[in-house]
């Protein structure tokens, strides 16, 4: 019974400040909150940068620059930089700190879609910066560009290029057909990294059916070739977290995927999350992965290879 990988998701480009107090913004924010998710037990850390200013999204590499070399100092976790960034960027911006930083591991979408947050902009009246509400908004008329180009190129720059490897962001079960499409074109090696992703709008439902269909299809195609994880957006994080554990998978929580640590009441920081999900994780029976456990598990290039 092979170890459980926790992925943490500190920042993401979804939620807003005037979502949470405990949305980490600036990079000293996300330094802290990101060190104390791996000693609680996360084996990889997902990382956004956000402007410390108003905390929207930015792909500024000086950003990411501030809270990297911390974080690598302080622990020996994964870092994983993500290749989204906010909803807002050009590719060309979402490659930018990667590029620079050239990562262990990146986050890469499989495919464009209606990433679609704009029920988001009604639930609120008061907001603590005039970019929170456009931002979401705008997403009702959006489509998030992940195109088979964008996704070789992205391959080429950063997997031929710098020896990265991804988390391979399925949001529906078409993803996985895409992914099948490029391993065939041999644009990564396996064994790859599957994130399965429910409950975001746009993308697959957060239905248990939904998790078993998306299982067999992974295994349909790539057999023995791949490990997998799961993340659920907002209240289906726990339960979707738990039941990829009980099927041999890895877990994925943070911030970026939910604000909460229960019904109604907010996670005060990413390391709560953490600690949860490992509680759960090891009353079950199973054990936790350390960051070196990640690595070779994924085949990672380790951490004396990055830029940072």
């Amino acid at each position: 019974m092979s170890k459980i990988i926790i992925t943490c998701a500190i920042t993401g480009g979804i939620h807003t400040p005037t979502m949470s107090d405990y949305l980490p913004i600036t990079p000293d924010e996300i330094a802290s909150q990101a060190i104390a998710a791996a000693e609680a037990g996360a084996a990889i850390l997902h990382l956004h940068a956000r402007d410390p200013r108003d905390g929207r999204p930015t792909p500024d590499p000086a950003v990411f620059m501030e809270f990297l070399p911390r974080i690598k100092q302080a622990t020996d976790a994964v870092v994983n930089i993500t290749t989204g960034g906010g909803l807002t960027m050009t590719v060309e911006e979402r490659l930018a700190a990667p590029l620079k930083a050239a990562p262990e591991m990146c986050s890469l979408n499989m495919g464009s879609m209606n990433f679609a947050l704009h029920p988001l902009a009604e639930k609120y009246s008061d907001w603590k910066h005039p970019w929170e509400q456009p931002y979401l908004a705008n997403t009702k008329d959006f489509i998030f560009r992940n195109t088979f180009g964008d996704i070789e190129r992205i391959y080429k720059l950063l997997g031929e290029g710098h020896g990265t490897k991804f988390e391979h962001e399925c949001y529906d079960v078409g993803d996985l057909y895409n992914l099948a499409h490029c391993l065939d074109r041999g644009w990564f090696r396996p064994p790859v990294f599957l994130q399965l992703i429910f409950g975001i709008l746009g993308g697959i439902g957060a239905d248990l059916d939904n998790l078993m269909f998306m299982k067999r299809t992974a295994d349909k195609f790539f057999g023995r070739d791949y490990h997998w994880s799961v993340l659920a957006a907002g209240r289906h994080q726990m339960a979707f977290c738990t039941q990829a554990a009980m099927l041999g998978g890895n877990v994925r929580v943070g911030l970026e995927d939910s604000l909460f640590i229960g019904k109604g009441k907010l996670a005060t920081s990413n390391a709560e999350q953490v600690a949860k999900i490992r509680r759960i994780v090891e009353e079950l029976g199973y054990e936790i992965a350390t960051p070196e456990e990640a690595r070779a598990t994924l085949g990672l290039k380790g951490g004396d290879r990055v830029n940072f």
